[in-house]
């Protein structure tokens, strides 16, 4: 369940009517997610016609001076057509509000459906989504480092320690130790760069047949690499449960993107690199949390070893002849240089 703090229904009609909705008739708690409280609220509507809204309390690991550009990227990225919900400001036009000392903010709610199998149009679609984002955040005033970009991996490695690592997989401090050396001496850092979602797996996108209804869940979006966030998304949509690679909807999440923001030559090079990074960053925190949640927490623990298992596939694309299968040059792009 994730719905850490407990809101009666007189607190929620109260909050409810400092918004210009109209009044509070329900309130379900959503079990998804594991660091925030959310709720389904439904409403009167200014008009009478019903509404429905997502209400997140900020638990922890929000920063809460971080929440103007999370909200702020969300206004922005609605108000230049991008599907992302609007914040819904209160009616003294505040983004978010706070509840003793937690911070609730009021999001528009967008139809559509999580896929736990996407077919190849609804990965070119999301493409198409994500470069959308990229252009658009391009006159995004604010800024956000990422906090989960490459030194950190290395902290989070030392954090877990060679005996934690070795203690998911006899494996993995090997791995560990290989790939961030790689990386380190590699990283391509002169890549242009955008506002990112750093973490658009298919449970982060609502889809309308093979349509993407919304992109939701901006909490670690920041300042980074355009074509990272790409990989990002790659490595998360492009491998069946057992590991396998689905060459079609990688191939399909590329081209949609192309068709938007067409990637350069340098940046196409970079993507099975920037792959293995993405790899590492889950493979890290996956690992992390495997260590450090309690044996009683709800939530359940993700196998860093998946990562794991991906991030060899990357390594053995990396410097094939264009890109190899995960990341095949279109046939115009073939005979350009960076």
């Amino acid at each position: 369940m994730a719905v850490y703090t407990h809101l009666s229904a007189e607190d929620l009609a109260a909050l409810i009517r400092e918004y210009d909705v109209g009044e509070l008739v329900s309130a379900k708690g959503i079990a998804e997610g594991v660091s925030n409280s959310n709720w389904l609220i439904e409403t009167t509507g200014k008009d009478g016609g019903g509404s429905r809204f997502i209400l997140t309390m900020y638990e922890r690991r929000i920063d809460l001076k971080e929440l103007p550009f999370f909200l702020g990227l969300l206004d922005h990225l609605a108000a230049r057509g991008c599907p992302v919900p609007r914040t819904i400001h209160d009616r003294r036009n505040q983004a978010y509000r706070m509840l003793g000392e937690k911070a609730v903010a009021l999001i528009e709610f967008l139809p559509g459906v999580s896929v736990d199998h996407p077919e190849a149009e609804q990965a070119r679609s999301v493409g198409a989504a994500l470069a959308g984002v990229h252009l658009a955040s391009a006159d995004f005033a604010a800024t956000r480092a990422n906090g989960l970009s490459l030194p950190s991996w290395q902290d989070l490695a030392d954090d877990c320690g060679e005996a934690g690592l070795a203690s998911i997989d006899s494996a993995l401090p090997r791995i560990v130790r290989d790939e961030l050396a790689h990386l380190q001496a590699n990283w391509p850092d002169a890549l242009p760069q955008a506002v990112i979602h750093a973490d658009l797996f298919p449970d982060n996108v609502l889809m309308l047949g093979s349509e993407v209804g919304g992109l939701i869940d901006f909490y670690f979006a920041c300042n980074d690499i355009a074509a990272y966030d790409l990989a990002v998304t790659h490595a998360a949509w492009s491998f069946e449960a057992d590991g396998t690679f689905r060459p079609a909807i990688a191939a399909a999440l590329v081209e949609g993107y192309n068709a938007v923001r067409p990637l350069s030559a340098a940046e196409n090079a970079a993507l099975p690199l920037l792959a293995r990074g993405a790899c590492m960053r889950f493979m890290m925190t996956r690992a992390y949390d495997w260590l450090h949640t309690p044996a009683d927490a709800l939530v359940t623990r993700k196998d860093p070893m998946d990562f794991a298992r991906r991030l060899r596939f990357y390594a053995e694309q990396d410097g094939a002849e264009q890109g190899g299968q995960a990341f095949p040059l279109p046939a115009e792009k073939s005979d350009q240089t960076a």
